[in-house]
């Protein structure tokens, strides 16, 4: 390809890795997740009912 000829071809592999890790540790660390382990304080009143 003379369009990359200065370019060396490790050089190009090495940057296109380094853009892939950037991705991945972005989306792995920016990413906030809901956190469903909160407990909630229903308490249900029951109404024994007299018929």
């Amino acid at each position: 390809m003379p369009q990359m000829a200065p370019l060396s071809w490790l050089n190009l592999f090495i940057f296109f890795i380094i853009i892939f890790m950037l991705f991945n540790i972005m989306n792995y660390f920016l990413l906030i997740y809901k956190n469903n382990n909160i407990k909630k304080n229903n308490k249900k009143s029951i109404i024994m009912w007299k018929w």
